[in-house]
């Protein structure tokens, strides 16, 4: 891939390439390999942090040479571990860019986009704060995934990721986002995602964030899985509130609410 005329020359000059022209463009990045390598003995002792983190700078690396052309994108059918690790370096390399960055997998026979909406984007909820910081910092921070936060002066305590392994529940499903289809400009969900009223996503109280869940609608038996990235619903009564395609997909959009089965989808 070229990253075009405009990139930097070396103090004579010439014109850098190879891991010359990578290490003019992302030089902390390298610094930060050639110090992993000066440790490498030290590493082998914490060999599963080693392991974890060259994967996930390879695939900042990668991500940023696609940022630069102006789109961050992958296609992966889901192994352990692949989404995650592609996930955080898409949404860092988003943020090294300045440039919206999409991530595409699969759970089985259903297509996830994950796509980070630019930060003046409004939310989708009137959340006060995360983890007592203003929603957006929390966001910037990365302190959304089970932090509390604050809707219309009540306190929410997210479950933890422990917990949210074994979670499952039957109570009333909403759906959401009707509205933001004749809204200009697009709206910001609670961890810094994109929302898109048709895409398979959900809203969820405790749960921490993002999190796969799959929903059974007990009245006709469909089912599917979305993600969970958003926060809600903030209704009585109501466990899940679906995105509107969600909602569709489970046969309940006219009527507007279902009773349903939730429970989490461990990758």
């Amino acid at each position: 891939m070229s990253f075009g005329k405009e990139s930097v020359k070396d103090e004579d000059g010439a014109r850098p390439t190879g891991g010359g022209k990578l290490k003019r463009i992302f030089p902390n990045l390298f610094d930060f390999f050639k110090f992993a390598e000066t440790r490498k003995c030290a590493a082998v002792k914490n060999s599963r942090h080693y392991v974890r983190l060259v994967p996930l700078l390879l695939a900042i690396v990668s991500l940023l040479g696609l940022a630069a052309c102006g789109a961050v994108s992958t296609g992966y059918d889901v192994t352990k571990g692949t989404v995650k690790t592609t996930y955080k370096a898409a949404k860092l390399a988003a943020q090294l860019t300045g440039k919206t960055g999409s991530l595409v997998y699969k759970i089985g026979a259903f297509t996830f986009e994950v796509v980070m909406a630019p930060m003046d984007w409004p939310m989708t909820r009137d959340i006060e704060d995360i983890d007592g910081l203003d929603p957006k910092e929390a966001v910037r921070q990365g302190k959304v995934k089970n932090s509390p936060y604050t809707v219309m002066g009540k306190r929410y305590y997210p479950m933890s990721v422990d917990k949210a392994r074994s979670y499952r529940e039957v109570g009333v499903a909403s759906w959401y986002g009707y509205e933001t289809y004749s809204q200009q400009g697009g709206h910001m969900t609670a961890n810094g995602e994109a929302f898109h009223p048709d895409k398979p996503t959900a809203a969820h109280k405790h749960l921490p964030l993002p999190v796969h869940v799959r929903v059974k609608n007990l009245d006709n038996g469909k089912s599917m899985i979305v993600r969970v990235n958003d926060r809600g619903p903030f209704v009585s009564g109501r466990i899940i509130d679906l995105s509107a395609g969600a909602a569709k997909q489970l046969g309940f959009y006219r009527k507007g609410t279902a009773r349903v089965l939730v429970e989490t989808v461990e990758l």
